[in-house]
């Protein structure tokens, strides 16, 4: 969808999770944020250890929260684990992080297989982080056909914690996959209206409330 192709805005902000994952995150930023998703109609995507407390605090807003968060070395029983009591907690998503070590050691099978067992933990949608930043792009296909193998509803760029985050080329080649989610430094609507043109279906960013501001600024 062109984000400039009029309509709705809702159509546009809904598709920003905005989003606190910090180490240091609290309570009252977890709730600033859902302010934010309420007033401009955007997701939320928090850590796990609040979504209790974001779905009675803001009911309305769709949450999302990680799995395997940063860096995808869980055991795939611990994965599965933590994504179906995220669900029970009241996650509407999963962003689940890949295990980038045994895709650069060549064990797609065993990353589909791990993917494929968090899918089928949860009756929500389930996105992919690879951490493209730290792929070149013939394992960046690679990931992307292992994510696509396992029945996951979408690729995701980064976690924002490792080397680098979200480019135009590496959503351009995942998208050609599945619908993806750009994710790391995407700081301001300039920075997401490249990712949506690329491809990108959704925008996740620590900075959704400005994006969302600008969004809707320049539309006046």
């Amino acid at each position: 969808m062109d984000p400039d192709s009029g309509g709705d805005p809702m159509a546009v902000t809904e598709r920003i999770e905005h989003t606190v994952l910090g180490p240091e995150t609290t309570p009252d930023d977890v709730i600033a944020v859902l302010d934010d998703a309420i007033e401009y109609g955007m997701r939320a995507c928090i850590p796990p250890c609040y979504l209790e407390l974001a779905d009675s605090y803001a009911p309305t807003v769709e949450l999302v929260t990680v799995v395997g968060f940063p860096h995808g070395q869980h055991t795939t029983d611990a994965k599965c684990h933590e994504a179906a009591g995220a669900w029970e907690a009241g996650a509407d998503e999963i962003d689940v992080v890949m295990n980038v070590g045994r895709l650069k050691a060549g064990e797609d099978d065993a990353v589909e297989a791990e993917l494929a067992e968090v899918v089928a933990a949860v009756p929500v949608p389930v996105k992919v982080i690879v951490e493209a930043p730290l792929l070149p792009e013939d394992e960046l296909r690679r990931a992307s056909e292992c994510v696509v193998a396992a029945d996951a509803d979408f690729l995701k760029t980064a976690t924002g914690f490792s080397e680098g985050g979200a480019t135009v080329e590496d959503v351009a080649v995942m998208s050609e996959y599945l619908p993806v989610k750009a994710s790391g430094g995407i700081g301001s609507w300039a920075d997401a209206r490249a990712m949506f043109e690329a491809g990108a279906e959704r925008i996740g960013a620590s900075s959704g409330d400005v994006i969302a501001r600008e969004y809707l600024g320049q539309r006046e």
